[in-house]
């Protein structure tokens, strides 16, 4: 009988800033560079894919996918912390965590994310938690394409892949008992979303102009 193979050891996240505010960027079509704009400063913030060219001070980028960091080299202009969860990024600086492949929603194992929803986005609300978001704001979680049948914001990814949108927005539903279980509150303040997960806000309403974070 062969030998079971040996899971690689993984650095835990730290939680660095407990009980704040987060914003994650992602790529939906109705992202505006004036909502992103908006955010700097008042909460911590994931850039997730390609979010960091219109986010370059966000204080983390995150992507799943091994070939995103192998087309981007990497991102060695981003000088935030960088993670994802593909076992061969092997690029400087980029912290490279476990996939939890017995939990359905949220794994709270700081070495390990889930991605039981199948993209960057989901992964990256579970690495907010890490991190010690008490509060989750969405931004550019369409979960559909726009009006023009555009995928992102941005140019289509170089595989040229179909989001499977049906299914991501159906496993969202898995985090919502264990992010309340957990004390974390997630606002979806996508301009134009099928997400209905979550509850959904107006960015200016969830995050005040005169919230700013702690130095």
């Amino acid at each position: 009988m062969p030998a079971k193979r040996r899971e690689p050891t993984y650095q835990p996240v730290p939680k660095l800033w407990p009980g704040e505010t987060f914003v994650i960027i992602a790529s939906g079509p109705s992202l505006t560079t004036d909502d992103v704009d908006y955010v700097r400063g008042k909460a911590r913030v994931i850039a997730v894919n390609n979010n960091h060219e219109i986010a370059s001070w966000a204080d983390v980028l995150y992507a799943n996918d091994g070939r995103w960091w192998a087309w981007h080299k990497g991102v060695p202009s981003f000088t935030g912390l960088k993670f994802t969860i593909c076992r061969w990024a092997n690029w400087p600086g980029v912290h490279v965590l476990g996939r939890c492949h017995d939990n359905k929603g949220l794994t709270f194992d700081p070495t390990k994310l889930c991605n039981f929803g199948v993209n960057s986005g989901y992964a990256a609300i579970n690495l907010a938690v890490h991190l010690g978001a008490k509060r989750i704001l969405l931004l550019g979680y369409d979960m559909q394409p726009g009006p023009d049948g555009k995928e992102h914001w941005h140019k289509d990814h170089r595989n040229r892949s179909q989001s499977g949108y049906p299914i991501f927005r159906k496993r969202m539903a898995a985090m919502v008992e264990p992010l309340e279980r957990a004390g974390v509150e997630v606002i979806n303040c996508t301009r134009r979303t099928a997400l209905e997960t979550f509850p959904l806000m107006a960015l200016e309403d969830a995050l005040p102009v005169s919230e700013a974070m702690a130095s």
